[in-house]
């Protein structure tokens, strides 16, 4: 019978009391919560060498490759590849998607961009934001 109550008390079962012993919180008390740390956001220079490396890869225009980058400032670094095909935009350039990877310690995150065919056959990037799944 010891051994029966020792395995209660020990597997994880919650006593209650009716007599008001234990502490209670009033509804207008809050306590902090626990939150998931936020990644560290890129720096601009970070953005910069992103774009530099989409720019070549989509420059390249092999099939299924991706470009490094890193920053040796900040510790971050990261890869880009270009998505699907390219495609025509409302005034007829050629453009291309692409999803750049960041790395920061131990944090990882995507951006989401855009590039469409500039003068002399280069890639200009014309977005590079926080990656939204949907």
């Amino acid at each position: 019978m010891t051994l029966f109550l020792i395995g209660i008390g020990s597997g994880g079962c919650s006593l209650s009391r009716g007599d008001g012993a234990f502490a209670k919180m009033d509804d207008n008390e809050v306590t902090g919560s626990v939150r998931a740390a936020q990644p560290p956001m890129p720096t601009e220079t970070d953005l910069a060498l992103a774009r530099t490396a989409a720019s070549d890869v989509l420059t390249k225009g092999t099939k299924d490759s991706s470009q490094p980058w890193e920053n040796p400032e900040t510790g971050a670094r990261g890869s880009v590849t270009p998505l699907a095909q390219s495609y025509a935009s409302d005034d007829g350039r050629t453009c291309r998607d692409f999803l750049a990877s960041y790395v920061n310690g131990r944090s990882e995150s995507w951006l989401q961009g855009a590039a469409c065919k500039g003068g002399h056959g280069r890639w200009e990037i014309h977005t590079l934001k926080p990656w939204r799944r949907g």
